[in-house]
């Protein structure tokens, strides 16, 4: 064979190597990118509708735009807005009343759900038909329920002060004492969502060992014992959970502040989502408005981190 037919034969297999080396990278191209083809819909629905908006709220609690201008009255105030909000009387307040309406409601919430949970754990009829009982209230939409709350707490007339006035008690006004208010408040939040966190608490039952239990019966451990020693331990994880979708749904919920008391009396039950509410669309202070959020969910952020660490702990072996 001549020289030249030689290199030309060579040339025939560098060619055809080229060419099967080339869809082999087209399809790996192809085959990386095709995951964030299919997520792309969702990133630029998640860009538009989550992180934008979190960006516009950063930039507004930064500026001060008095109401009725235009955008050429937007001026940068830093950080002036977090310190009106700080300086504010009614944000610590409602502040207050936040850490009492989360505590007052969370606790009760908490025990009353973990004590549902052991009383539906058995698979049986009567199990199910509890378990339906204590879950109805969380059916009932936030709007509907305080509707159904305001006529039981009408003062002289309403379900409750009807049935205590069987007993001989004279009911206060559950709605109108600032005294009182708030906790009509946490009692409708009790009653709508120990029935949800229930279902929690039986899925973390679910997952705590048998032989854990018995040998706690081995060992002569009664009722209370179990309970202390290895369920509620065991239940750690699945507590922290369920104190951080608490928390989230206390301070994002408000609909109920509304129909009851619309803040009042006297701001005994003005909450911080409320407060919110009203600088925004009330006073019209945007940006002390965004600043407050920011705050609110600083704070939510902070406790659902140590929630979270809390939570990592007890899933260790």
């Amino acid at each position: 064979m001549s020289l030249a037919g030689t290199t030309q034969a060579f040339d025939g297999i560098e060619n055809g190597s080229a060419a099967k080396m080339q869809p082999r990278w087209r399809r790996r191209l192809r085959r990386r990118l095709f995951p964030y083809v299919l997520l792309a819909p969702s990133l630029l629905f998640l860009g538009l509708f989550t992180y934008l908006p979190v960006v516009r709220v950063v930039v507004e609690s930064l500026h001060d735009r008095p109401h009725g201008t235009g955008a050429a009255m937007v001026s940068f105030v830093g950080f002036g807005n977090y310190s009106k909000v700080l300086a504010d009387p009614a944000f610590r307040q409602a502040a207050l009343n936040n850490l009492v309406y989360a505590l007052g409601t969370l606790i009760p919430t908490l025990v009353l759900a973990l004590a549902f949970a052991l009383a539906v754990q058995r698979s049986n009829r009567f199990s199910a038909v509890l378990r339906t009982v204590f879950f109805l209230p969380s059916l009932v939409p936030l709007v509907a329920a305080a509707s159904l709350f305001f006529f039981i707490f009408l003062p002289g007339v309403g379900l409750l002060d009807y049935y205590l006035a069987k007993i001989g008690i004279t009911g206060p006004n559950w709605l109108g004492d600032s005294d009182i208010a708030l906790w009509s408040v946490i009692g409708l939040t009790v009653w709508k969502n120990a029935g949800y966190y229930m279902l929690f608490y039986i899925a973390g039952l679910q997952n705590i060992p048998h032989d854990t239990i018995e040998a706690a019966l081995i060992d002569g451990a009664n009722a209370w014992q179990r309970l202390r020693y290895v369920i509620l331990p065991a239940l750690l994880p699945t507590t922290s959970f369920v104190v951080v979708i608490a928390l989230i749904n206390l301070l994002t919920s408000v609909d109920h502040v509304i129909v009851l008391t619309r803040g009042g009396p006297s701001n005994a039950t003005n909450l911080l989502l409320y407060y919110i509410f009203q600088s925004a669309h009330e006073n019209f202070e945007i940006g002390k408005a965004a600043a407050a959020t920011l705050l609110s969910v600083a704070v939510l952020l902070a406790i659902s981190l140590a929630s979270m660490r809390i939570m990592g702990r007890g899933a260790q072996p």
